[in-house]
């Protein structure tokens, strides 16, 4: 697998069977996997999505919707119970404009899934754990 560092953006490749929690970017020597959500700009995004093939969850978002705010901490939790098996990232719509308008974000909450730079598949409006749980476990 390869991933994105969530500090630095160096590129790690992680060997099948090879234990996740204690691994470290090659290029900062900090933790590739902190069990939280990584924000990104529209080119660290781009960069995950071309270059890893780590499943990345989004969420599509905006600092003044109240909804936004409420599953923040669902997907902090999500995070740091699904992590290595997929990164969980926030792009902020307000700063990211055109990255939402490009993937034609329409309403938010919008929680999309990524791998190898292709959508799988997206839903609008926020869950609780239980159901944002049930509607990631098929992809991961």
């Amino acid at each position: 697998m390869i991933t994105m560092c969530p500090h630095c953006g160096g590129l790690n490749r992680i060997a099948e069977g090879q234990e996740t929690s204690k691994a470290t970017c090659g290029k900062c020597k900090q933790p590739l996997f902190t069990g939280k959500p990584v924000e990104m700009n529209a080119e660290q995004f781009q960069r995950a999505l071309n270059k890893s093939d780590q499943l990345l969850v989004v969420d599509f978002w905006a600092p003044w919707c109240g909804p936004c705010k409420g599953f923040a901490p669902v997907f902090a939790q999500a995070a740091a119970q699904f992590e290595p098996k997929a990164r969980f990232v926030k792009i902020n719509t307000e700063n990211e404009q055109m990255l939402a308008s490009q993937y034609g974000i329409r309403s938010i909450p919008t929680l999309a899934i990524f791998q190898n730079g292709k959508e799988i598949t997206r839903v609008s409006g926020a869950m609780d754990l239980q159901n944002f749980s049930r509607w990631l476990q098929p992809y991961l």
